[in-house]
């Protein structure tokens, strides 16, 4: 089924104005993404590598930190929940969430980690290098208990309207954590968005949407999947069946978009773009499509809005975050 058109321009302004009401929790693995600007005009004597002589350090957040920018850009309250390190990095994490207003008091630091960071050595317009810092192994035993009880009684506290898991295979995303988190949810009413990774990917049993990449469902359902309606239903009926989800939304790159509830499903292709960079696209879809779908309830049209805004945030250097009024303007003119 083809996707219907945008709905009317007074529905759209009506779901854009009830963002600014919702309290969403953003639970998944934090980066801090660095970029060192820098000039290279000769090859190091030592090694055939260019000497870059920096001139500018920069860092943005990353991973579930850029989910949690992305649903405040949106208009949304946003609670960030995660572990990260004691350290330096953590330090610059928590300051940079704080100047977007984020709520940081469910960042845990743990002695026991390291906070994740990419650095990108820039020249000439061109990326040189990346040095990546990491700690990819699922949090010990304490640390996992205490970020659960974190977590369960920040929900209980709070009431948020949402809760969006962003895995990146860090280790924050125990089958436990998970389990948790999703059971005390649904127990209290709680909607719940998963941007799944390989490694945990059929744990969000009883999760609301469900949101892999093309790459990411072939490799868990350990098949080749063509881009047409019959084989994505296939993929949701497969999912439907391992997760009990309400929605299955699968993002496919330049094809664009499937979305199903029940027996409802649209493919809507992408957008015509003159596409720079897709670093953190995928964040910005997940919050735009869990933001308006959980306003509207009308699949076709979130997911419609979120293929626009994941294509408009493609059109910028770096992973950046969605622009609303931009984004608003952009579905008015859909018409």
């Amino acid at each position: 089924m083809k996707s219907k058109s945008f709905p009317p321009a007074k529905t759209i302004q009506s779901w854009f104005s009830q963002l600014n009401r919702l309290k969403v929790f953003v639970v998944g693995d934090v980066m801090l993404d660095n970029y060192w600007y820098g000039a290279s005009d000769r090859i190091s004597p030592e090694a055939p590598v260019p000497i870059v002589q920096i001139t500018k350090k920069e860092s943005r957040l990353g991973g579930a930190a850029n989910v949690a920018v992305n649903c405040k850009a949106m208009g949304a309250d946003v609670f960030l929940m995660s572990v990260c390190g004691a350290d330096a990095d953590a330090k610059t994490l928590i300051r940079l969430c704080e100047s977007f207003n984020i709520h940081t008091s469910g960042i845990v630091q743990s002695k026991k980690r390291k906070t994740t960071t990419k650095t990108r050595i820039i020249a000439r317009h061109q990326q040189t290098l990346r040095l990546d810092e990491e700690e990819s192994s699922y949090l010990q035993t304490n640390d996992e208990h205490h970020f659960i009880d974190v977590c369960l009684r920040a929900i209980q506290i709070e009431a948020p309207d949402i809760l969006i898991f962003e895995d990146y295979n860090k280790g924050l995303l125990t089958p436990l954590v998970i389990e948790k988190i999703i059971g005390h949810c649904k127990t209290v009413g709680v909607f719940t968005a998963v941007d799944p990774k390989f490694d945990s990917f059929f744990s969000y049993v009883g999760c609301d949407l469900f949101k892999p990449n093309l790459k990411e469902i072939q490799e868990a359902l350990g098949t080749r999947i063509e881009i047409n309606l019959k084989h994505l239903k296939h993929c949701h009926e497969a999912l439907h069946k391992r997760l009990k989800n309400e929605v299955s939304f699968i993002t496919l790159s330049e094809h664009g978009v499937f979305v199903q509830r029940e027996k409802e499903a649209f493919l809507i292709p992408a957008h015509p773009r003159s596409i720079t960079d897709v670093s953190g696209a995928g964040d910005t879809v997940i919050s735009v499509m869990s933001l308006i779908y959980f306003i509207s309830r009308d699949i076709s049209s979130s997911a419609s809005i979120a293929n626009l805004a994941g294509g408009l945030v493609c059109e910028q250097p770096g992973v950046v975050s969605v622009n609303k009024k931009l984004l608003l303007a952009e579905c008015l003119k859909q018409h």
